[in-house]
């Protein structure tokens, strides 16, 4: 057989892997957006055996065949090498996990998802914690099945944040405690700016005539995607020129439905901007890691989003819009509104720097939970413990506290910390972005985003999984991760608001 073919071959199989992930992606789009309740049972065998599929093609013997082929074939491009290479590191990763593993889990975390969105609703712990309990178990023994050097946590992160460390993450979070949470603490002793008017009745319908405006304006595409409600915003890809995003609004909360359409926008202007279909299935043409999304998110949503700069250019429309709740509100009024720091319960709903120390707790409860310091049933206390210790609050029920998120229904333990590094990028590289784009603040005054988002599709969309994400940022920004940049883009912007 010829080199080219084989590496056809080759593409055709991962091209099958990813036909049965993206039917995953559809299915589990619609359990949160529109399945009914009593659907929820075949749905997760629906799932399960997707999962299990896709994983019985990805470990089968003909690919492990094909790739020890290609992995000697000296005629394949730099590119095709690299995409050979990187499947051989993933195909090596899944190898370790048992068909059965891989459907108990499958079948373990949509149950749990279930058990996890009643007990939110009723707020009511207990309702989860069985499951929530399997969920953990399984997880320990995914770390033994993946094995690990230093630390049972680092076998999850790997899924997340490909080469990040607990001792890497142990020493950005000993900088954000020492200069972050210090920060913090001088911001909210000073006078609170108002926001009271963000608080008022906007009717869901305009909230969302003004979010679709956004997103358009930053470049997201209703021909290769849609919106809609869910308990939980998230972003979901079906294909290439198919990206979807979910919202949560609050007709007494105008930022909630904004600011979460132009977060998830963000992961799907990068989901929109690899070369998925010319790379598709393939490891370049996904996403470099949760992180890396995380940045393009928080930059659209914090970095652009929460600007002076972006509001000097949208805010005289919405108050149009909104003339009842914002007639009376000068810009510079609003800017400060919707930049209001203050320790919140809902990590969601937090502003862009107390969000950090939410991460930080749920960080601490993954490593305890994988290391087994602590148990699943520990987690209430421990987790209203740390909100007193870090913000000072605690939460009046199990819904705002530890029943506020979906991720471990879902098994994704490793995963938050990607939060938090995925700001600290994004400071990184608007800091590069500013420096090469010498009108920026002219481009957002104006309402013209496309150099921006030309610059984001250049320099992170267009190259997948090429890098890791030092390399990357080494190669955009010229060094690797650098949490000063974060810091001094806090000061800049929050010194001017709160005259610290």
């Amino acid at each position: 057989m010829k080199p080219n073919q084989k590496y056809e071959l080759f593409k055709s199989h991962l091209g099958k892997i990813a036909d049965l992930g993206f039917a995953s992606s559809v299915l589990g789009w619609d359990q949160q957006v529109y399945m009914p309740k009593n659907g929820a049972k075949a749905r997760g065998r629906q799932l399960a055996t997707l999962s299990t599929l896709g994983h019985e093609l990805f470990t089968s013997l003909k690919l492990e065949e094909l790739l020890k082929e290609l992995s000697e074939d000296e005629t394949l491009t730099p590119e095709q090498r690299q995409n050979v290479l990187l499947t051989q590191k993933d195909f090596h990763r899944k190898k370790k996990y048992p068909d059965s593993f891989v459907e108990e889990l499958s079948l373990t975390t949509s149950e749990a998802f279930g058990a996890w969105h009643e007990a939110k609703s009723k707020k009511d712990y207990s309702i989860y914690k069985p499951l929530l309990e399997k969920v953990m178990r399984l997880k320990r023994q995914e770390t033994e099945l993946l094995g690990y050097e230093n630390h049972p946590y680092e076998a999850l992160l790997e899924d997340y944040e490909p080469g990040l460390t607990v001792q890497k993450i142990d020493e950005v979070f000993s900088q954000v405690k020492n200069q972050l949470f210090p920060y913090i603490q001088k911001i909210i002793s000073r006078p609170k700016p108002q926001n009271d008017f963000l608080l008022k009745f906007y009717p869901k319908g305009k909230q969302w005539a003004f979010s679709e405006k956004v997103l358009k304006q930053m470049g997201y595409n209703f021909d290769s995607g849609r919106a809609d409600d869910a308990p939980h915003p998230f972003c979901t890809t079906f294909g290439p020129g198919d990206v979807r995003i979910t919202l949560f609004s609050d007709e007494h909360e105008f930022t909630m439905m904004l600011f979460a359409a132009i977060h998830e926008a963000g992961h799907g202007l990068y989901e929109l901007g690899l070369p998925m279909e010319e790379q598709y299935g393939l490891p370049l043409g996904t996403a470099l890691s949760l992180a890396f999304h995380e940045s393009q998110s928080r930059f659209w949503e914090n970095n652009i989003g929460r600007s002076h700069s972006f509001w000097k250019a949208n805010y005289p429309e919405l108050q149009s819009m909104f003339s009842e709740n914002l007639g009376a509100i000068d810009l510079d009024t609003f800017y400060r509104g919707v930049n209001l720091i203050t320790p919140s319960l809902v990590r969601v709903e937090a502003d862009e720097l107390t969000y950090h120390a939410h991460i930080y707790i749920r960080y601490l409860i993954e490593k305890a939970l994988i290391e087994g310091q602590i148990e699943v049933a520990d987690i209430p206390t421990f987790w209203n413990d740390h909100y007193e210790q870090y913000l000072g609050i605690r939460p009046g029920d199990d819904s705002e506290g530890c029943l506020q998120d979906v991720h471990w229904s879902y098994g994704s333990v490793g995963y938050f910390p990607t939060y938090s590094f995925g700001s600290f990028y994004a400071a990184q590289l608007g800091a590069s972005m500013k420096k090469e784009i010498s009108n920026y603040d002219a481009l957002v005054e104006t309402g013209n985003l496309a150099p921006i988002l030309s610059w984001l599709r250049t320099k992170v969309h267009a190259s997948g999984r090429t890098f890791n994400s030092e390399e990357l940022l080494m190669k955009t920004t010229g060094s690797g991760l650098d949490f000063r940049h974060f810091m001094n883009y806090a000061k800049e912007k929050y010194g001017k608001i709160y005259g610290v």
